[in-house]
């Protein structure tokens, strides 16, 4: 594969680098402190296409292709993970399974509004008692004559606060276990639905993370997502696409950590000379960036696949979501060490870097999930 970037990749590019050193970065420590991302910057965000890249103009997108997104939201989360986070629940978790599963009319009316930042997404799938065993839910869809009532809770909630609509998972069936699981399009003001309270988390401190609780909450028939019975499809296609987003989520920490630590160990003056020439931070420093580089093919190889439009990619969003999470932990540890003492402290970015690196192994898959997933897809080809 050829991965050299297009002259229209790279005008995308150097637009949303520039518009993120200068809108984002310089804020991201205070976005930090105050827990949450001003709605004026989504609007802008949005109004650059940002909040909808993949999605048709159609729909109110930017009609651009997936390989796109990720070389914006790796720009983005190198400025704030907190706002990468957000955009790429929108764009992925919420605003994928709406391209893939949605009528005409359920993109209209749930997908446009979220493209264009006006309204936007969650994804609620992770309950208290279903983490990484996703498909034991307890929230329950009964059945009524003209559609659902959703009773339940949904926890870890990315953009649960901010979000207007959300893709909600629920069974009609426990008995049928993961054939029961039906997705559901519910609005946020919904009576009965409503947010329990915003989680204290280590970092990725300016994106909301929240309890949804729904409480019989009436849905008409035509806000189900895809099939009844068939919401184990939307969101396992779904958390295939969404896990390269996090392998771009951590190429973008791990860019900003090593740019970080190559300009502090060029000022940082120990023993008469400056650090970077010791060999104990050249090494640190070349180790980081060749981990950059590898996670980097293994995203944009993700990446390029799921823009040709083939129908699984399973095993390579996974492989690129392990190898860049735990890799963006790594890197990040080099450079609070090469900071010292100083890498502790609030008053350098790396101590942000540090602590949003390591909510990638966990979310959409931890890495032990990942290597269950690899581990299966290696032994259906095994003779």
């Amino acid at each position: 594969m050829d991965f050299r970037l297009t002259d229209e990749q790279k005008a995308l590019r150097d637009m949303v680098r520039d518009f993120a050193a200068k809108e984002i970065a310089p804020h991201a420590q205070a976005f930090d402190e105050q827990g949450a991302i001003p709605k004026a910057l989504l609007d802008k965000m949005a109004g650059l296409g940002l909040m909808g890249i993949c999605v048709p103009s159609e729909y109110g997108g930017a009609g651009m292709d997936y390989f796109a997104y990720i070389i914006a939201l790796e720009e983005v989360c190198k400025a704030s993970a907190s706002v990468g986070l957000a955009m790429t629940v929108n764009n992925t978790l919420y605003g994928e399974p709406l391209m893939r599963f949605g009528t005409h009319e359920q993109k209209l009316r749930w997908l446009a509004p979220a493209a264009k930042g006006e309204r936007l997404g969650c994804y609620a799938l992770t309950e208290p008692g279903s983490g990484s065993d996703a498909m034991a839910l307890a929230a329950t869809a009964t059945p009524q004559d003209d559609g659902f009532t959703l009773t339940g809770t949904k926890l870890f909630i990315t953009n649960g606060e901010i979000a207007a609509q959300a893709v909600i998972f629920a069974t009609v069936d426990k008995a049928r276990k993961h054939k029961g699981v039906t997705a559901f399009l519910v609005e946020k003001g919904a009576p009965g639905f409503s947010v329990a309270k915003k989680e204290r988390k280590m970092g990725l401190l300016a994106s909301d993370t929240c309890e949804l609780v729904l409480e019989n909450v009436h849905v008409r028939a035509d806000q189900v997502l895809g099939n009844v019975g068939e919401g184990y499809k939307v969101a396992f296609s779904t958390l295939d696409a969404g896990r390269i987003g996090i392998a771009a989520q951590a190429l973008g920490i791990a860019g900003a950590a090593l740019d970080a630590a190559v300009g502090y160990a060029k000022r940082r003056e120990q023993f008469g000379k400056p650090i970077a020439e010791f060999e104990a931070i050249q090494w640190m420093l070349a180790d980081m960036a060749v981990e950059i580089e590898a996670a980097r093919l293994l995203t944009y190889r993700a990446a390029a696949l799921k823009a040709e439009g083939r129908p699984r990619f399973t095993r390579e969003a996974s492989m690129a979501k392990l190898y860049a999470s735990e890799m963006a932990n790594r890197v990040a540890s080099h450079a609070v060490q090469i900071f010292g003492g100083s890498g502790y402290m609030k008053d350098y970015p790396v101590e942000r870097f540090f602590r949003d690196a390591r909510a990638l192994p966990l979310y959409e898959g931890t890495s032990e999930i990942q290597r269950l997933v690899l581990a299966r897809e290696l032994l259906k080809g095994a003779d």
